[in-house]
């Protein structure tokens, strides 16, 4: 392909003696140093992409086909920090295994907050992080945390679920909505609750859950009308950060996005299940490279359409469809000059 691209490839650098060979490639991937290659992709993005996100959704992800049996290597887990509202991944940590994703999520918001990077967004994490550490380490970051409260931590949830249960509704915020899709009716109804000071009391007992900056709880009760059956769930979530009802319904809906706009993307856009590379610091350098991408071929302009044949004759013109990721990308490996637009996304 690089052969093919030579005359393309040579706008970037002179390739006197032609493309590096698949094999190079491989070697070169495996020995850069996977931090400073985090940290530069951390950087590029602050530079490229300057405004502060609003919301960040953290959540982790693993590269199935990275472990290597010989050596007892486990798959590579990677903890990705993605902004929700752009659709921009911000950053990641490599870790272990999942086990070890906590000890991920610190050094990644230090990178993510230095000089006021995160300053007054919203970070949204799973129930893994609902704990004081990564609380204040949201917090010494200059953002606020929304964190999932399940049954890891059983004492909490239970106050919690009994505080809505028992709450005047005068006390209440809420709001209902509906979608439909895929076959489905789902009804989503969010209760804010800014009564928290009971949270704060001056009673200790152990194993008692003490976060920092306690402004409100959410609870998001979901029903969603199947062909043969509904289904019901019932969710809580703690947060530092002042929201309205309506923006804490969209910050909790938000952090699903980091699954459907992301990790879906790697799997299904980006075979990232299938890699198998596994040697040295390849599957870490890699998953970072195709991080560069997804942002690259997101934030690039939509290609000229081509328009022929019969058109319908209607009073309004339609309006076209979003091109996705994978069309892009195919257009990227047919027209040069669309890989030139994607490759130099024009920094603000």
């Amino acid at each position: 392909m690089g052969e093919s691209r030579l005359e393309f490839l040579r706008r970037m650098l002179p390739y006197e003696r032609g493309v590096p060979s698949g094999r190079w490639l491989t070697l070169f991937m495996n020995r850069i140093n996977p931090a400073l290659f985090q940290d530069c992709f951390a950087a590029w993005v602050r530079e490229a992409w300057p405004d502060r996100p609003e919301l960040v959704a953290i959540d982790g992800k693993t590269s199935r086909r990275s472990h290597d049996r010989g050596t007892v290597q486990p798959p590579l887990h990677l903890v990705s920090a993605f902004a929700t509202t752009s659709r921009l991944v911000l950053g990641q940590e490599a870790v272990a295994d999942k086990a070890n994703e906590l000890a991920a999520i610190p050094p990644l918001l230090e990178r993510l907050g230095a000089d006021g990077g995160l300053k007054g967004a919203v970070v949204s994490i799973d129930a893994i992080a609902c704990n004081a550490t990564i609380a204040q380490a949201v917090r010494d970051a200059g953002a606020e945390y929304l964190l999932a409260v399940k049954a890891n931590q059983p004492t909490l949830r239970a106050e919690i679920e009994d505080y809505f249960t028992t709450a005047p509704a005068s006390l209440l915020e809420q709001v209902v909505s509906v979608d439909k899709g895929h076959g489905s009716i789902e009804q989503r109804t969010v209760t804010l609750a800014r009564e928290v000071d009971w949270l704060q009391g001056g009673r200790r007992f152990p194993g008692d859950l003490r976060l920092p900056d306690v402004a409100a709880l959410v609870r998001v009760r979901s029903q969603v009308e199947l062909k043969d059956r509904c289904r019901f769930e019932t969710r809580y979530y703690i947060t530092s950060a002042k929201l309205s009802v309506q923006a804490a319904a969209e910050a909790v809906r938000g952090h699903w996005g980091i699954e459907n706009q992301l990790h879906w993307v790697l799997d299904v856009v980006f075979n990232d299940d299938q890699s198998r590379l596994r040697k040295g610091h390849g599957a870490k350098n890699m998953a970072v490279v195709r991080h560069f991408a997804i942002n690259l071929v997101r934030t690039a302009p939509e290609p000229l359409r081509q328009r022929s044949g019969l058109r319908r004759r209607t009073s309004k013109p339609a309006q076209p469809k979003p091109i996705s990721i994978k069309l892009r990308r195919k257009i990227a490996g047919w027209d040069a000059e669309y890989l030139n637009d994607i490759l130099n996304v024009k920094i603000r």
